[in-house]
């Protein structure tokens, strides 16, 4: 390597590593700031806390990454040009592409490492990260219970409460418990719904005690007989106050290296997402198909095609259709009951379709999420080349180093990049836009700015030439005023 590759791979090593810790710091409080409720006041050690952050990491390097790379490139670049290094290489014949060589060698190893990363490493401390979250909430049950969504207790109950109180949160309002019974089939059979109450324990006890009070006990009555599952039937209980004790012994093991069963989209590589997708997408095709079998079923045109054949045209005058009508071979009476029926099956059918249509709706959306972080592992890799290309003619052109325009520049470039492609994965989610596209866009937009640059920082322009766009505009006016003597 000769001296002056190395003095500016150096240089930009230097910067970069320098950027990477500060930003990492950042994003690490703002993790913090986000977390805070899931760690403060659960009397967690320092080593579990240092241990959340660790796994937090990882998670946080498509973040920081592509950002590191933009501001260090703009930094390093305008440090050269404000300092008059490019142009002492240029006046030795060095070109700007020959002065980013070693860089460029730098930036694809470092594409390539990320590719692999983001493979392996990510999904690993995304699993560890969870699973760490989820045993924290065994440090104090009732810091499990959030205010305005159902929160699982154990096993066997699910809690949702309006407002906590207390200096423990151990006053309740507005309380509704969904009870799992395992020796029946899976579903909520038996809601408890109390208007306050209050989460007991004594020092030591494996039992935390809630007791409730005002409020109802509502248990599904389970049966064989298909008349009687139609009409749902249920018990309903009043009580003034009522307890029930959840057992504690899991909880207060506080193992926070327990394994948990967990599924998360962002903790595959790139083949298990590959599988998945295609297991999922095979899943989402079947039960659509098997839904329209139902519903074509339902409708009665299969008893109506293997009755067809037998069906005859005749000439008879009482079997001659009006309107080319049937239902004008029965009578009024019989009419009107055959709309009834006719009425009530369409409003049944567009309840199932309304229903699975919700239900497809969220399958999609699962679907779409792993196709984006499969495509995400790849454009992630891609994005460090690109905005390695926008930083580094762009710090050239702007002729301005430290930390202060290149800075903003990178942030403004950043946020665009950033922003665009968190609209595009909102979108994709939903089904308006391929996940393909969505996970590409803003690295293909930034493609052509990063081109345009790269030949303007090299043909010595400026990001907008002001002289020649003046001169244009001054011959313009020239021959406006050229053409209104000769009319004159």
């Amino acid at each position: 390597m000769k001296i002056l590759d190395r003095y500016i791979l150096t240089t930009y090593l230097k910067t970069f590593f320098s950027v990477f810790t500060i930003l990492m710091f950042i994003f690490l409080l703002q993790s913090i700031w986000l977390y805070i409720s899931e760690l403060a006041g659960r009397g967690l050690d320092l080593i579990i806390v240092l241990k959340f952050l660790w796994f937090v990491m990882p998670r946080l390097i498509p973040l920081v990454l592509p950002l590191t790379i933009l501001v260090a490139s703009l930094m390093v670049f305008g440090s050269f040009s404000e300092n008059y290094e490019f142009a002492a290489m240029k006046s030795t014949g060095i070109s700007l592409q020959r002065a980013m060589k070693s860089l460029i060698f730098f930036i694809l190893f470092l594409s390539v490492l990320v590719f692999f990363f983001a493979n392996s490493i990510i999904p690993l401390a995304e699993y560890k990260w969870l699973n760490l979250r989820r045993n924290i909430q065994q440090f104090k049950p009732s810091m499990v219970i959030a205010e305005g969504q159902f929160s699982q207790i154990g096993d066997d109950f699910n809690i949702k409460v309006d407002k906590k109180s207390g200096e423990n949160g151990e006053f309740l309002k507005g309380i509704v418990i969904h009870k799992k019974d395992k020796q029946r089939i899976s579903g909520n059979h038996t809601v408890i719904i109390a208007d306050n109450g209050e989460l007991t324990s004594e020092k030591g006890s494996n039992t935390l005690s809630l007791v409730l009070k005002n409020g109802n006990y509502y248990d599904e009555i389970y049966t064989k007989v298909p008349k009687r599952k139609k009409r749902k039937e249920f018990v309903r209980s009043y009580f003034k106050e009522y307890t029930i004790n959840i057992d504690l012994t899991e909880l207060n093991n506080k193992d926070v290296d327990k394994e948990n069963k967990l599924s998360n989209h962002n903790m595959y590589n790139v083949n298990e997402l590959r599988a998945e997708i295609d297991s999922q997408s095979t899943r989402y095709t079947n039960n659509i198909k098997a839904f329209a079998n139902n519903m074509y079923f339902r409708s009665g045109m299969t008893k109506f095609n293997k009755n067809k054949k037998n069906i005859t045209t005749k000439k008879d005058s009482t079997l001659t259709l009006k309107n080319n009508s049937l239902i004008t071979l029965f009578n009024i009476k019989q009419q009107s009951e055959i709309a009834k029926i006719a009425i009530n099956n369409i409003k049944s059918s567009l309840q199932s379709v309304e229903a699975k249509k919700k239900e497809y709706f969220i399958k999609s959306k699962r679907l779409n999420k792993y196709e984006i972080a499969l495509h995400e592992k790849f454009s992630l890799a891609v994005a460090c080349i690109i905005l390695f290309f926008v930083g580094a003619p762009l710090g050239a052109i702007i002729r301005k180093g430290g930390m202060g325009l290149p800075m903003v520049v990178a942030i403004i470039l950043f946020l665009t990049y950033h922003f665009i492609g968190i609209f595009a994965k909102n979108s994709a989610e939903d089904g308006t836009i391929s996940p393909f596209i969505a996970s590409w866009l803003s690295t293909i937009i930034m493609l052509p700015l990063s081109i345009w640059l790269t030949y303007r920082a090299t043909t010595d322009q400026g990001i907008i030439d002001i002289g020649a766009f003046s001169e244009r505009f001054t011959k313009l006016f020239k021959k406006k005023r050229k053409v209104n003597s000769k009319n004159a």
